[in-house]
């Protein structure tokens, strides 16, 4: 796992372990909704469950937890791509999360959260950048 990446971001914020938890949160649950929507021809993002269980820019750090802990069963019951991947990045958002003493998200949070779930595909790829391209640029 490689989180190189975020020491290129310059918010404050992110430098933290709690930010980078819930950036990596975002990762984790970005994933997992694109996933949802898988096979599903038309379906937005928008419309997937997960993504209608957000409380986008008022979640808390409970919010949070509660969708973390989910990420086990939602694994199985869709049958995701690279399941032992997102297992390890919600791993290590907890992990992180768990060093910090954290009660509320507030807007740095939320920030960090919703960047991360905008932009999972490109960040997930980041993080496992062991993974190799093939020439039409598709991971494999």
């Amino acid at each position: 796992m490689n989180l190189d990446f975020m020491t290129e971001m310059k918010d404050n914020y992110l430098q933290t372990d709690e930010g980078k938890g819930v950036l990596l949160a975002g990762i984790t649950l970005g994933m997992l909704a694109y996933q949802q929507k898988n096979g599903n021809e038309g379906q937005k993002i928008s419309d997937t469950p997960l993504f209608k269980q957000i409380h986008w820019g008022k979640m808390t750090y409970r919010d949070l937890k509660r969708l973390l802990s989910r990420v086990p069963e939602l694994l199985k019951a869709y049958k995701v791509n690279y399941a032992s991947y997102l297992s390890s990045l919600n791993g290590k958002s907890g992990e992180l999360l768990l060093k910090e003493d954290t009660k509320d998200l507030g807007v740095n949070g939320n920030f960090a959260f919703t960047i991360g779930f905008v932009n999972s595909y490109d960040y997930f790829w980041k993080v496992f950048s062991k993974e190799t391209t093939n020439e039409e640029g598709t991971h494999v």
